[in-house]
């Protein structure tokens, strides 16, 4: 899959899923004939290892408590010890960034002892590693896993629109990024201030060059969202890519107000050193 461009300005601001996996998709024509472009869409879903997916290191006490956990769920033991495993295993993996090995072994609790609860767990464990997925196998597994425990959940309560949008995000990576577009719509269909869809369609008329349209949307977002620091400094770039540049100026020098991050706000000079 194509990487786009916006991997130069993503610094230090990792929580934007599945940026770097995603395909060149007009988003916002609404009309009947929408533009989508992108490259290896035949790729089929893997099913690798997920626990081998890491090289990170462990520590001598993490290898040893992960070796205990994992010999209580090879030996089957009770409900509560199996589950109480897994969720340890997931917290360790998680603290280790090793989001797809997390999501591995708090499946194996929704799997045993299938429970909307440990199914949620699951699908945000493998939705945080869709984020950081970087290879078409590895965005292609994650998202299928996504959509698989996280669609458990909202099957049986379709108002959770925070799910909706993960899984609408994992589509927009897939050989059908259209499906994900439109399950954007509807969630702001339904609620027009809703916070993650407005700032994911935002980030996709981006990807695909759309920068008018992208201000729009940031613009939209952070009017409800004003402590929504991301959007902030994506209306930024947005100005400065649609060629609004007193825009971008005054929207870059607000958001060097709202954060010490060195990493963001050297991101915000190399935009300013250019204006």
């Amino acid at each position: 899959m194509k990487r786009s461009q916006l991997i130069l300005v993503v610094i230090g601001i990792v929580a934007i899923v599945g940026l770097y996996a995603l395909p060149k998709v007009v988003v916002d024509n609404e009309s009947k004939g929408a533009e989508i472009s992108q490259g290896n869409s035949d790729s089929t879903a893997q099913s690798a290892a997920p626990t081998a997916m890491h090289e990170a290191e462990i520590s001598l006490e993490q290898a040893e408590e992960i070796a205990s956990l994992k010999l209580k769920i090879d030996q089957n033991t009770s409900k509560q010890d199996f589950i109480s495993a897994s969720e340890r295993l997931g917290e360790i993996y998680r603290s280790l960034s090793k989001f797809d090995s997390a999501g591995y072994f708090l499946s194996l609790a929704a799997e045993s002892y299938p429970a909307l609860e440990l199914s949620e767990n699951a699908g945000n464990a493998f939705y945080e590693a869709f984020g950081f997925a970087l290879d078409t196998d590895k965005v292609t597994y994650t998202a299928d896993q996504t959509r698989k425990y996280l669609g458990q959940v909202l099957e049986k309560d379709p108002t959770r629109l925070d799910l909706k949008t993960k899984i609408a995000m994992t589509y927009v990576s897939s050989s059908n990024p259209m499906q994900g577009i439109t399950m954007l719509r509807e969630v702001l269909a339904e609620d027009p201030t809703n916070e993650d869809g407005l700032f994911n369609m935002g980030i996709l008329s981006m990807q695909s060059g759309q920068y008018k349209r992208a201000t729009e949307r940031f613009e939209e977002l952070i009017q409800y969202h004003p402590d929504n620091l991301q959007g902030q400094f994506y209306l930024g770039v947005s100005y400065f890519e649609a060629d609004q540049k007193n825009k971008a100026k005054a929207q870059f020098e607000k958001v060097k107000e709202m954060t010490q991050d060195e990493m963001i706000l050297g991101s915000i000079q190399s935009y300013l050193d250019k204006l």
